[in-house]
């Protein structure tokens, strides 16, 4: 049987917008103002930061909340 793979995806919840794990409670946080010095090289910039932290995070040390079964 072959593990499950996580995936970045957009998520939509009361309290944020933005990229998460699929397999854990990880988002992404944004560190401080996009830097570059055109829209072109901002998007590139958020990007970079975006992937290398969710390629680099650990699903364990970002549990789901489990639900309440009552």
């Amino acid at each position: 049987m072959e593990p499950k793979r996580r995936k970045m995806v957009w998520a939509q919840r009361p309290n944020f917008q933005g990229w998460a794990c699929s397999e854990c409670a990880w988002i992404f946080n944004p560190k401080g103002a996009l830097v570059g010095d055109s829209i072109d090289k901002m998007k590139m910039n958020y990007e970079l930061q975006r992937d290398e932290e969710f390629a680099a995070h650990i699903c364990a040390t970002y549990p789901r909340a489990k639900k309440n079964p009552h």
